[in-house]
């Protein structure tokens, strides 16, 4: 049903990434809590997207939350529907001075970057675009894929639809978000301007995948503070901080870290460990796909802290805060959600296949008020790493998904 004129709307979707992904907006969550967003580069990209809504025609709205808000108007006996996407880039590797790369005509090799080389034997989906064009940056940083492929996605389609008024369409709303790879990206957002009830994040990684199904997460530090004296003389008195800790994450499963377990098996992920005799501190991580186990997890954590505690005659204090929800109970509270991403699919003969998400998007915290968040593929593959790359016709695809969707809607 695309045809050649229609599919002319993803002409400037290469440039349009390109644009985004020269802006540095790696975010920095030591700074979280501090400023928002954390990184003056974020608020550069949301300021120009809020001026490239406004040229299309939009109602942008952009505060203090730092949330850029923009709505097309359509039908008024619509229901409305939103996109979402974050402007924020991870900090696992260098994530600013991007210098992309397009690799035109693919001819389904390995590619050499600066110092890295994206391997076909660990990249099979490689071999699906041989002929198309793959994006990665130049090897020295990551490329911004995650999510700057979703922001240039969401914004290609409504620029698409804002000039062909004659598309019918409920209400449109777009929001664009900061700092979510720091985990605070929704801790100001504006729940109550959002009119939606469906809320698509464009946050997803292989084509023809869409997530309705995430972690349940939560942070915790784990304080230790015990006795210092000279080593010499600290039989009976010496009561060691950091040897308790030490002991804490010891009692922690190995079996259940991050890199022992994959699929459906929650973790437990030491992030940060420092400290002295006289006071410590352990951050880790909480995972679980089911309530249950999240919260024999949570439990497990504080047990463990207070064993290594008595063990080594310190005192402790644990603190938890849950990051997250596991989205799957809204999303099926709202089954049209998903059932407007598989007919679409279906329309433009797409193979879609639903997956969950060993992790979080912002639609996680969408769902804790009860909006649908089915988390929709952009193409990219490797994120938060130096071999990122995505191929621009999954990114097209993605496109043409995000408007079969609205007109599923429309009907």
């Amino acid at each position: 049903m695309w045809d050649n004129h229609r599919m002319q709307m993803f002409k400037d979707l290469e440039e349009r990434f390109l644009r985004y992904t020269g802006y540095d907006t790696m975010s920095a969550p030591e700074l979280c809590g501090m400023r928002r967003p954390t990184t003056a580069g974020q608020e550069e990209l949301l300021e120009h997207l809020a001026a490239e809504l406004r040229g299309m025609g939009l109602d942008v709205g952009y505060g203090s939350e730092k949330v850029v808000m923009g709505t097309l108007k359509g039908d008024p006996s619509l229901s409305p529907v939103a996109f979402m996407a974050h402007v924020d880039t991870a900090d696992d590797v260098p994530g600013n001075g991007v210098k992309a790369r397009v690799w035109r005509d693919y001819d389904g090799s390995d590619i050499v970057l600066d110092g890295v080389t994206i391997r076909t034997s660990e990249n099979p989906d490689l071999q699906l675009y041989r002929g198309g064009t793959i994006i990665t940056s130049d090897g020295t940083t990551l490329l911004g894929a995650d999510d700057k492929a979703g922001v240039a996605i969401i914004m290609e389609v409504v620029g698409y639809l804002s000039s062909h008024p004659e598309v019918r369409h409920p209400d449109i709303e777009v929001f664009f978000t900061p700092d979510e790879e720091t985990g605070d990206g929704m801790s100001a957002f504006p729940f109550d301007q959002m009119r939606s009830r469906i809320c698509y994040t464009l946050d997803g990684g292989p084509e023809g995948e869409v997530e309705a199904e995430c972690f349940n997460a939560a942070s915790a530090l784990v304080d230790f503070c015990g006795e210092a004296t000279h080593f010499g003389d600290g039989r009976g008195r010496m009561r060691s901080a950091v040897t308790a800790a030490a002991a804490f994450v010891s009692m922690l499963p190995g079996s259940e870290s991050p890199q022992a377990t994959d699929g459906r098996y929650g973790y437990y992920a030491v992030e940060r460990m420092e400290g002295t005799t006289a006071s410590a501190r352990v951050e880790l991580l909480i995972r679980d796909f089911s309530s249950d186990g999240f919260e024999r997890r949570i439990a497990a954590v504080r047990a463990a802290a207070e064993a290594a505690a008595l063990m080594h005659r310190v005192d402790a204090d644990c603190s938890i805060s849950v990051s997250y929800r596991n989205m799957a109970d809204a999303n099926r509270k709202r089954p049209e959600a998903l059932e407007a991403v598989f007919r679409a699919a279906s329309r433009l003969g797409m193979d879609m296949h639903e997956a969950i998400i060993r992790g979080g998007t912002d639609g996680a915290r969408l769902a804790e008020k009860g909006i649908a968040s089915p988390n929709l593929f952009t193409g990219g593959h490797c994120y938060h790493s130096l071999t990122e790359w995505i191929a621009l016709e999954a990114m097209e695809r993605s496109a043409s998904l995000v408007l079969a969707i609205i007109e599923e809607l429309g009907r």
